[in-house]
């Protein structure tokens, strides 16, 4: 496919992702963002309030309090919300501009890449951390995990397509086939996490069936 030719099919397609990407970096900013501030404020109100009651402990399992008071949740020595607060406000900022018709160099990219990259890392490890170690589930967290799942995997994908990344020679076709399947393979990431807090959980969802 030329140059032109590609550039026609952006132009006829509303559905590009270089055209859904800034979408997605917004909205999905925006909601780790407020996930981020929720957990904050939540903290906050505890330290005000020792008998405050928090909005999203719904029961042994769904315990913000509980993945809150551990040591995973100052990983770097400072709450991890403040990382969620100043780099998901960059990443909506991105989203926001790149709709106002703002362009990127590829070093910029290559920055973001590394960015979304470390969260989707940091994330996983928390996911671990929280199901098999804390042994509960934070809603605001699980707002954040739902948010930086696409927000890693499409910024790759796309910055796979354009350039702005390249893969060894030796794994392209692995690249080709996972650009093309793009929405399945997110979609079987959030199966085998669903699977992974069904399976460890079960054993309190079996109570209320």
């Amino acid at each position: 496919m030329t140059q032109k030719e590609s550039s026609t099919n952006v132009a006829d397609n509303p559905w590009t992702l270089r055209r859904v990407l800034p979408w997605i970096l917004l909205i999905g900013g925006i909601v780790a963002l407020i996930a981020s501030i929720g957990l904050a404020n939540e903290v906050f109100q505890r330290l005000k309030n020792p008998n405050y009651h928090s909005i999203c402990n719904l029961n042994p399992i769904l315990s913000c309090t509980s993945v809150a008071d551990s040591h995973q949740a100052e990983a770097f020595g400072l709450p991890n919300y403040f990382l969620g607060i100043a780099g998901y406000s960059a990443v909506a900022v991105t989203g926001a501009t790149m709709l106002a018709g703002a362009k990127f160099k590829r070093w910029f990219w290559q920055i973001v890449e590394v960015g979304m990259t470390f969260a989707m890392g940091f994330i996983t490890w928390l996911q671990f951390q929280t199901i098999y170690r804390i042994g509960a589930l934070c809603i605001f967290c699980m707002m954040i995990w739902v948010a930086t799942g696409p927000l890693f995997w499409y910024t790759t994908v796309y910055n796979l397509r354009e350039g702005n990344i390249r893969a060894p020679k030796r794994l392209q076709k692995v690249v080709d086939f996972a650009t093309a399947h793009h929405g399945d393979i997110l979609l079987l990431w959030f199966l085998v996490i669903i699977g992974l807090i069904l399976k460890r959980f079960w054993y309190y969802w079996s109570t209320l069936i």
